[in-house]
């Protein structure tokens, strides 16, 4: 066997979930064809939860610094037009926290009680980083953990048996155990392996490119909805949007020219700007889709490979580092036998549910933006909404996936929500002691009936005796090495039998314990 795992794509999911495999012990290779990181404009955000999970591993120096320099542009860009930060873009620092259909949410609006809006700790002020600086921190950090990346490499079919998977290659064939599919929304490990991808057909045209032009002056800055479409202009110098309603392009390939950016941009805008140059652009529409399972035998998806939608909101890069989190340690603790080759299968029932939330909620900023009266009447009902504590919190919860729960056995409510970046008095936070990707249990009491029911799982679970002085309700808590509660249990003397149900959650997700006699 050449690899445990091959992922196609090295794009940021490949590369989030190759890093995770490493972690794990296991031998990987990612197959790119591309030979450097595509420099066409892509998602310029993260939400929260991707931020957390590239903090969870050691990152967040990197991501703040990348930020800081992006945040940099657009105080460029906001002195260049002579205006005030307004309401832009998303991110911590620029009174926005995002936006639905081009409607801007406002920071001072958003109740941080909310689960998921206050408790991830240093990963909720990093929020605007673009996609292709993520594939670079991601693509060095796979380069330290000696992840085997073939650049200028492309999948060109495979064989897959019960035991392994024959991956053929520009550059030869590739023996492995499994092969995930992490190569974009038209995947070729996807429709090869035959996984059914239904969903809805798109009814849009779209365009993001950085551009240069003249007449930009007379552009309202941020989003704007016309009697034509919606465009956006920034919160970087030249970069546009357009969304028009006439249908899908005749043919999504052909390139993108100055000439067609322009009469598309005046059309939507009513403002006669030239365009005199072109120095990145895509187009987009928004046909949703999802396949039915993850998983077919050794072949999984993940990413844009396994569902697609529109790029309103920034939502499917952060939903695809959320799929890599979630079946890199699985994958690598079946792979390594620490775990039932069972445990894959909650990849596709705890990922699915939250693709489909993420599909559905494209769709409707989709309708929020149609032109019609109809729409445009509940565009203002929405924008009504926007300027409540009540409606932006709820609006930016959800696009920033902080109601994400998986249906774990359990009664606590921290079970199977992503746990909170608890303050430890070891002087640091959780997420310092997730940096390898192993599983945690926190014993906060100093109970040693904790630590005598994980003594057997030294090899898969990390065990911390700390205090948490902020949450002195807490006993212990199982953390998954994705950063998701498995097991809680609270402290005090209504807590009867604190360790119930902990001996279940830990043979459940990390398999027997070392030297337990298994029926034969």
């Amino acid at each position: 066997m050449d690899y445990d795992v091959v992922v196609a794509g090295g794009g940021p999911v490949g590369l989030m979930l190759a890093c995770e495999l490493r972690l794990g012990g296991v031998r990987v290779a990612v197959l790119e064809r591309l030979t450097d990181v595509n420099p066409t404009i892509k998602g310029g955000a993260i939400t929260t939860p991707s931020a957390e999970a590239l903090y969870r591993r050691g990152m967040l120096p990197a991501l703040a610094e990348v930020q800081r320099q992006a945040m940099d542009r657009f105080q460029a860009f906001m002195r260049e037009r002579k205006g005030g930060v307004g309401g832009i873009a998303a991110g911590q620092g620029l009174g926005i926290v995002g936006h639905f259909a081009g409607i801007m949410l406002r920071a001072d609006l958003v109740d941080r009680t909310e689960p998921g809006l206050g408790d991830a700790g240093p990963a909720a002020e990093i929020a605007f980083v673009a996609q292709q600086d993520i594939e670079r921190l991601l693509g060095g950090r796979a380069d330290a953990l000696g992840v085997d990346v073939r650049r200028g490499v492309e999948l060109t079919g495979f064989d897959a048996d019960d035991g392994a998977v024959t991956v053929r290659t520009s550059d030869g064939a590739i023996r492995a155990g499994w092969l995930v599919g992490c190569d974009g929304g038209r995947s070729t490990v996807r429709k090869l392996a035959g996984f059914d991808f239904p969903g809805t057909d798109p009814e849009i045209t779209c365009h993001q490119a950085v551009v240069e032009m003249t007449g930009a002056e007379d552009l309202t800055v941020g989003w704007a909805a016309t009697d034509t479409g919606v465009y956006a202009h920034g919160p970087m110098p030249g970069r546009i949007v357009t969304v028009e309603f006439d249908g899908p392009p005749a043919d999504r390939d052909a390139p993108v020219t100055a000439e067609d950016l322009q009469a598309r941009l005046r059309r939507v805008s009513g403002v006669d700007v030239t365009i005199t140059g072109v120095r990145t652009a895509t187009r987009f529409t928004d046909h949703a889709r999802q396949v039915t399972e993850y998983r077919k035998g050794r072949v999984l998806l993940a990413g844009d490979a396994a569902h697609v939608h529109s790029a309103f909101g920034s939502q499917g890069l952060s939903l695809g580092i959320g799929d890599a989190m979630n079946l890199g340690w699985k994958l690598a603790a079946a792979i390594a036998g620490r775990a039932p080759e069972t445990l894959l299968d909650t990849y596709t029932s705890e990922r699915h549910p939250v693709g489909a939330w993420v599909l559905d909620w494209t769709r409707s900023q989709v309708a929020a933006m149609r032109p019609d009266p109809q729409s445009r009447a509940l565009r203002e009902i929405v924008s009504d909404l926007a300027e409540t504590v009540t409606g932006t919190t709820y609006l930016a919860a959800r696009l920033n996936g902080a109601g994400v729960r998986y249906e774990l056995p359990g009664e606590h409510p921290l079970t199977g929500r992503s746990t909170p970046d608890l303050e430890l008095t070891d002087g640091g936070r959780l997420a310092d002691h997730l940096h390898g990707g192993r599983a945690l249990l926190l014993d906060l009491t100093d109970d040693p009936e904790f630590r005598a029911l994980a003594a057997g799982y030294a090899d898969r679970v990390d065990i911390l005796t700390v205090g948490c002085p902020s949450r002195p309700e807490l006993a212990a808590v199982l953390v998954r090495p994705d950063g998701f509660t498995a097991w809680a249990a609270d402290a005090g003397a209504h807590a009867l039998t604190p360790t119930a149900g902990l001996a279940e959650a830990l043979e459940e997700w990390f398999g027997v314990p070392e030297g337990a006699v298994t029926p034969g």
